[in-house]
């Protein structure tokens, strides 16, 4: 049954001249009339103020392992439940979910859940965490944090999957609702960003420097490789030497694949050799931890010791072959502390959790 479309107040946002409102959550800055919605489609103009229109509504919810995010060293093995809503501030010509993030088709939202009700599923359902995933969470801030809060009030741990494209302000108070984020870092060209996304590669540069420096928030970053578009040696070299100074060996990157999509079904999918190139080279920048995904490669999937290099962590896509980290996360071996957030056991009860995606019910 579809789910009616309701209006939730908005924050992050001041009065114009003429009537008009503009949108202070994302650099895209929108400036709307009565009625109007901002470029995400989902923030709108009602009665004189903000509202969010996809408030209590998702595109679905699923039981995922937390590798599927990408996240390989937030609590390895356990599972996660993800949900996402419709719309995106970021207007990607290559995106791999275009049917919810481009949508403009309220249809699309089939579940209705309260913060509270999807929170107690997460329990219900033995998830660690909740992924605000799928489509971008910033554009859905306030019901994102919301459910944040009753999660940890539950002790379940929170989880944005994002592209980072927030303003000062908003990103101060989401960020500080997560216990970890994975922030899709999509080229390292302003040109990118541009021509591709309808963005600029500023913002999000700040965004991975504020998460890392000023927020205890656990930080993965990934980039998609697209063949001709940002898979350069000379640009993937640019964007490792970045991280490599702004965020320090430690903060785990991951290469991904690309597969024909949305408005760039022409171009082929990533060859493997590209994702073992470009990990190659994010290595020799200095980097501890460069993984590849969306292909089989148990290398670049595994998680190796920076000290004495033994491979603790043992990889296929998202199932955990061995998993060889003390209980307070260091390499057996040599005692090095290894970066990121890791239990007292591999997932629950001492074993990885299913790699498939379990779909699941929520009512209010």
């Amino acid at each position: 049954m579809n789910v009616p479309e309701t209006s939730h107040p908005g924050r992050w946002w001041h009065a114009l001249e003429g009537g008009r409102i503009q949108c202070d959550l994302c650099p895209r800055d929108c400036k709307l009339h009565e009625g109007q919605r901002g470029a995400c489609f989902v923030r709108k103009m009602e009665g004189g103020k903000m509202v969010l229109t996809t408030y209590g509504r998702s595109s679905g919810f699923c039981i995922d392992p937390v590798e599927k995010k990408p996240l390989n060293h937030f609590y390895p093995g356990t599972s996660i439940l993800s949900f996402g809503t419709a719309g995106c501030n970021l207007a990607c010509k290559f995106c791999q979910n275009w049917d919810i993030s481009k949508s403009k088709d309220m249809d699309r939202l089939m579940d209705a859940a309260s913060p509270e009700a999807i929170a107690d599923a997460a329990v219900g359902c033995g998830a660690d965490s909740v992924a605000y995933t799928y489509n971008d969470p910033v554009i859905f801030a306030e019901y994102a944090l919301d459910t944040a809060r009753a999660c940890r009030e539950r002790g379940i741990k929170n989880v944005a999957v994002t592209a980072g494209y927030i303003h000062p302000e908003p990103r101060r108070e989401f960020f500080a609702a997560m216990d970890a984020a994975n922030v899709d870092l999509k080229g390292f060209t302003d040109d990118f960003y541009w021509k591709l996304c309808v963005g600029r590669l500023a913002p999000i540069l700040d965004t991975l420097a504020y998460i890392h420096h000023e927020t205890d928030c656990w930080l993965e970053v990934t980039t998609l490789l697209i063949p001709g578009r940002n898979d350069s040696p000379k640009e993937i070299g640019e964007l490792s030497a970045w991280m490599m100074k702004e965020l320090g060996p430690d903060v785990p990157l991951h290469f991904t694949a690309f597969h024909p999509d949305w408005k760039m079904d022409d171009i082929p999918p990533t060859p493997p050799a590209s994702l073992i190139l470009a990990r190659r080279i994010a290595l020799e920048a200095g980097l501890h931890h460069v993984f590849t995904g969306n292909v089989h490669d148990s290398e670049g999937g595994t998680t190796y010791c920076p000290s004495c290099h033994a491979a603790l962590i043992v990889r296929d896509w998202y199932d955990i072959l061995r998993y060889d980290l003390t209980a307070d996360g260091r390499c057996p071996h040599c005692q090095t502390a290894i970066a990121g957030r890791f239990g007292p056991a591999l997932g629950r009860g001492g074993k990885a959790f299913n790699s498939r995606r379990i779909p699941v019910r929520i009512g209010r």
